[in-house]
């Protein structure tokens, strides 16, 4: 998997501005290449968890198709814990086709990783980030 860096410092700027809750969005692209973040409200307002909005689950979706992306997968942050699936995140995954990103920005540095999880398992993905 590839993400552009714009894409990630996008990411990483709406997460820190929606401290201290988690933040969320989908990522778009295509040809394999995460390009296009598509910011979400986080329903549940928690430093936690986070929940979507279905209208903009939709929203997304449309996006993406009228202007020839493919949702490559959502993301969410992780305000003070690292950048892997909580047993909340592997409990409510509901799409095994799509990319999960998790931000951690519990360290100095922010930490994006992704990750595959189907059947209740997650599987950390290598990920390239570049310009």
């Amino acid at each position: 998997m590839k993400l552009t860096k714009a894409l990630f410092d996008e990411i990483v700027a709406q997460a820190k501005s929606e401290l201290p809750d988690e933040s969320c969005g989908y990522v778009l692209g295509h040809d394999g290449i995460a390009d296009t973040n598509f910011p979400m409200t986080n329903a549940d307002h928690s430093p936690e968890h986070f929940s979507f909005i279905p209208q903009e689950q939709f929203a997304a979706v449309k996006y993406a198709r009228n202007n020839g992306l493919q949702v490559i997968g959502n993301w969410h942050s992780h305000p003070s814990s690292p950048s892997r699936p909580s047993e909340e995140d592997i409990r409510l995954a509901y799409d095994a086709n799509i990319t999960y990103f998790i931000l951690s920005l519990a360290d100095t540095e922010p930490v994006l990783n992704a990750f595959s999880i189907r059947e209740g398992k997650a599987e950390k993905l290598p990920l390239e980030i570049a310009d």
